[in-house]
């Protein structure tokens, strides 16, 4: 946070940036490294070329001819974040290029000790999340600030239009995200003006949120996002085309289940929720908790201060001003629309594209495999990270709604 020209001033609760949050890019990780050094070419060689290998059938033999690296020339975390994008969607091709009829049981030596050694060392876990897919996947394509994704899997601009639609949502999120301390100093301080315009700061920026995730209209085909992207952000938790989980070769014999990518592991909107003091239902609420564990453990702990922190909530409702009161609602009101155009886009883009992929399965020309075109079945109801999509995006988009305070 900026210093505060008046030195009698508290301090704010929190500071973002001790948790590891930028001023500019919020949760997004500033200014990605998009080069791994010179020892771990041969994962960037294959990195590159992700798209040509899956689709032609080719990246599980270039794994297998792949030496095993060892981790220790990897220094700071921007070498790590990159090292676990790169080894993230070098594994999630090597167990998906078959389609979900052709997976694999074990991730060989080679890719699963390093990969295994990265997760350690970042505090994530050893497969794409939302933290890889996202945050640390983006780079400047030029001066002018076109954005474009460092790597890369089939779905050509679709799966670029998806991830970065999706940054720009987490970088319409950034003012409020810097509204959270100062809404609570202002609750600490007893300070009803800085806390009215802390709120409203958050509403705008929730309604932001909202306008940039319309742009998925205009950037990801529904049907190359069911059919092509989709089985790549699966896991092996939770997913019936991988019932057992995942041997990870050197690393533990018994098969290890994780959750693919999901929007429930952006930190965003769990720290909205413990701020406006959002309860969630007992299962929905326990799929987010465990979603949590996919995020950059700073993060993780920024969410649990917010929790932690005087209620919000309870400050706004015993204070008795409506100007207050009204405020809240706003932001209340705004993460329940968000909510809702979430379920819309996941209508389109899961629902109605699977309703589709259903009919084109039934007819006998139906062509084999992800990069072929023939969309996976085993996730239709779910989500990619392994709820009941439908029933879980409900019942959260309903718990917020009922976060509204009475006069």
């Amino acid at each position: 946070m900026e210093a505060s020209e008046d030195t009698e001033e508290p301090p704010l609760p929190l500071a973002l940036t001790r948790f590891q949050v930028s001023e500019e890019f919020g949760f997004l990780l500033p200014d990605p490294l998009t080069e791994l050094p010179a020892p771990y070419g041969p994962w960037m060689d294959i990195a590159r070329e992700l798209p040509q290998l899956i689709t032609g059938r080719q990246l599980r033999s270039r794994v297998h001819q792949m030496p095993q690296l060892s981790t220790q020339h990897l220094r700071g975390r921007e070498e790590l974040h990159l090292a676990h994008l790169v080894l993230s969607f070098i594994t999630m091709g090597y167990v998906w290029q078959e389609g979900e009829e052709g997976t694999v049981q074990v991730l060989p030596r080679n890719l699963a000790v390093p990969f295994w050694e990265v997760s350690q060392a970042l505090g994530l876990p050893p497969i794409l999340s939302h933290a890889d897919f996202v945050l640390a996947n983006w780079r400047r394509k030029d001066p002018s600030g076109n954005l474009d994704t460092i790597i890369t899997l089939p779905g050509g601009e679709s799966l670029r239009g998806f991830i970065l639609v999706t940054l720009l949502v987490e970088k319409a999120a950034v003012p409020g995200i810097k509204a959270i301390p100062r809404a609570l100093g202002a609750v600490l301080q007893r300070d009803e003006e800085t806390l009215h315009r802390a709120l409203e700061e958050l509403a705008g920026a929730i309604q932001a949120m909202g306008a940039a995730l319309r742009q998925m209209h205009d950037y990801v085909d529904p049907e190359v996002f069911y059919s092509v992207i989709r089985i790549f952000l699966s896991g092996w938790k939770d997913n019936p085309a991988m019932p057992h989980g995942l041997i990870y070769e050197g690393v533990s014999p018994e098969p290890l289940a994780f959750s693919g990518g999901s929007a429930a592991q952006s930190t965003v909107l769990h720290a909205f929720d413990e701020l406006l003091g959002i309860c969630h239902r007992r299962d929905s609420a326990a799929f987010l908790h465990r979603m949590r564990d996919y995020m950059p453990p700073a993060h993780r702990a920024l969410v649990e201060e917010i929790r932690g922190a005087a209620s919000l909530r309870q400050h706004v409702r015993s204070s008795g001003d409506a100007r207050l009161r009204a405020a809240f609602n706003r932001c209340v009101c705004a993460l329940t629309d968000l909510r809702s155009y979430h379920i819309t886009i996941v209508t389109k883009y899961i629902a109605t594209a699977a309703a589709k992929a259903k009919a084109r399965r039934a007819q006998p020309s139906a062509r084999a495999g992800p990069s072929a075109g023939k969309p996976p079945s085993a996730l239709e109801d779910k989500g990619t990270g392994g709820s009941h999509i439908f029933i879980f995006l409900k019942s959260v988009r309903d718990t917020t709604r009922e976060g509204m305070i009475s006069a």
